[in-house]
């Protein structure tokens, strides 16, 4: 195998599996499709990310690489969580509260933001931990950091969303069985880092 350290040189290896030359334009494609199949089964430490904001509304915005958030908490006069609630639940709850302000306690997704319960009565400064997408490869972004630990997810991925396009279903399997082993390698390594040492572990929030 070649090596594969570049977005240029990922798709050149692309290229080279499938014994193709004529694919320059939808190689492209496929390793997009594989970005997405992976920010949605890889959960990683290296995706952690902190953000601070100001919650002062009903209505706060979310990052643009948010994925799924880890903990979310105020950190005005001490630290308290905000817990995850259903928007249902959170609609019954607000209107049995006759839609009263306070200190948030809770928080929902809501069109593409988060909503918070009870409404803020004040400004707050927050904490949202959460995490974000891999930065996506690109010709003026020719790497990050899945490509340079794990080449193998990229590649393999990218295969697997070669095969319906080349109608190559007999192919899938392998690229398929391949590329799950290798997104569960790394989650499982991911796992193993954040329990040893201090002992300390995350909640994430479930939606």
């Amino acid at each position: 195998m070649m090596a594969i350290s570049t977005y240029t040189e990922l798709k050149a290896s692309i290229a080279n599996f499938l014994n193709r030359d004529d694919l320059t334009a939808t190689i492209p494609d496929f390793i997009s499709l594989a970005e997405s199949s992976i920010n949605n089964e890889i959960r990683h430490w290296r995706m952690e990310t902190r953000a601070e904001t100001t919650v002062d509304s009903q209505f706060t915005g979310i990052p643009s690489d948010w994925l799924s958030t880890i903990r979310f908490h105020l950190t005005t006069s001490g630290t308290s969580s905000l817990n995850f609630m259903s928007l249902a639940t959170m609609q019954s709850t607000r209107a049995a509260r006759d839609d009263s302000t306070g200190t948030p306690t809770n928080y929902s997704l809501n069109s593409s933001q988060f909503e918070l319960m009870p409404t803020p009565d004040g400004s707050y400064s927050a904490i949202l931990m959460y995490y974000a997408k891999i930065p996506a490869l690109t010709g003026s972004n020719e790497t990050n950091w899945l490509l340079t630990h794990h080449p193998d997810i990229y590649l393999y991925g990218a295969l697997l969303h070669s095969a319906p396009y080349l109608k190559e279903d007999e192919r899938a399997s392998t690229w398929a069985a391949l590329y799950t082993a290798a997104v569960v390698r790394v989650n499982n390594a991911s796992s193993r880092s954040t329990a040893s040492g201090s002992g300390l572990r995350l909640k994430i929030g479930s939606y």
